[in-house]
């Protein structure tokens, strides 16, 4: 199941540890980003020993819009992880949402 923007920012706001993976290039990570671990798309598999080892814990991709994450998660899923979790709408809904915050 993915995760909607005001969740994620919610459970972050009241201090809780979740794991995330910025997807995005390190540009992207620079302008803006949620605190995630930065391992664009491209390398992820070559990367995968700095993920969390805990297939079953829940781990947040994250990326411009969603798609990139949302193959990221495709591929976690395929290496055996069972709790991956795509932020939908990605750092423009994120933006979008609490800009005036």
């Amino acid at each position: 199941m993915d995760i909607m923007v005001d969740e994620l920012q919610e459970r972050i706001e009241a201090g809780e540890n979740v794991p995330r993976i910025d997807v995005r290039e390190p540009y992207e990570h620079e302008e803006f980003n949620v605190g995630g671990s930065l391992i664009p798309l491209g390398s992820l598999p070559v990367r995968l020993n700095e993920i969390p080892q805990d297939k079953d814990a829940e781990l947040v991709t994250y990326c411009r819009s969603g798609g990139r994450s949302g193959m990221a998660k495709q591929f976690l899923e395929q290496n055996g992880y069972t709790n991956v979790r795509n932020l939908v709408g990605g750092m423009l809904e994120w933006q979008r949402r609490f800009a005036d915050k």
